[in-house]
């Protein structure tokens, strides 16, 4: 693999017979971190879940790394180092962290050493250390912004070489918020790793983006450095919610 990145184009998507998505494009570098904004219902998630493999592609091509995800089943995707992070973090709750952070490790269906799983696990816990003294509490246990890190770090496990964020920060409190965001901070230069994060808040996003893309109904309507987003999105997108960053 020559390491070209995620290329996205003219992607048609949906649920069944209902279509959501109409010729959305974007590209994701190397080590790039890209935001998909835009208000409730634009497809943000959709997109994820596309490029994941869970929604239906019904046009347009998907490449990563310069190898074709369009016909790859999900855990196939995952092999090929593309990491998911579900809106609504979906934590096993009856699990421990431990035993959450293992599962990741081998949610891409390849057989790992149990002592490059201690290695990961590691890794992980020093992106996120409040999760230390909760290692063997389960994870229903956890607090919104613990059970947050813990989506992040199984994804992690698998060495992703790019993130899908869905929504970090909806339903958590500010300070949990403030914490999730630390930690997506420190992973950039993290070994190549790219993430493609999907906000609400433009806020957050430009916290840790440097670029976004902006959906509304299911296609691109802007997309740019942040700073001119800023400038140029108005309140019918976000309904007050794009509060330049500090």
């Amino acid at each position: 693999m020559s390491g070209s990145g995620l290329i996205v184009s003219s992607l048609a998507a949906g649920y069944a017979r209902v279509p959501v998505l109409y010729g959305v494009s974007l590209t994701v570098d190397p080590g790039e971190f890209v935001a998909v904004l835009g208000p409730n219902g634009a497809g943000k998630t959709t997109t994820l879940r596309t490029l994941m493999g869970i929604a239906t592609l019904t046009a347009g091509s998907i490449t990563f790394n310069d190898t074709d995800l369009a016909q790859r089943s999900t855990q196939q995707r995952a092999a090929l180092g593309v990491g998911y992070v579900p809106e609504g973090r979906r934590v096993w709750a009856s699990l421990t962290v431990a035993d959450n952070l293992q599962a990741g490790a081998l949610g891409a269906g390849k057989r790992v050493p149990r002592g490059e799983i201690a290695a990961l696990v590691d890794e992980v816990l020093q992106v996120f250390p409040a999760l230390k003294p909760r290692y063997k509490v389960r994870a229903g246990m956890l607090s919104g912004g613990e059970q947050q890190m813990l989506a992040i770090g199984r994804a992690l496990m698998s060495r992703p070489r790019l993130l899908l964020v869905d929504e970090p920060s909806i339903g958590l409190a500010p300070v949990a918020v403030a914490a999730v965001v630390e930690a997506l901070h420190a992973l950039h230069g993290r070994d190549g790793l790219s993430v493609l994060l999907v906000e609400q808040r433009m806020d957050i996003a430009a916290e840790i983006c440097a670029r976004a893309y902006v959906l509304n109904r299911g296609e691109v309507m802007q997309s740019g450095p942040m700073a001119d987003l800023y400038e140029t999105l108005t309140a019918d997108y976000f309904g007050g919610a794009a509060r330049r960053a500090p």
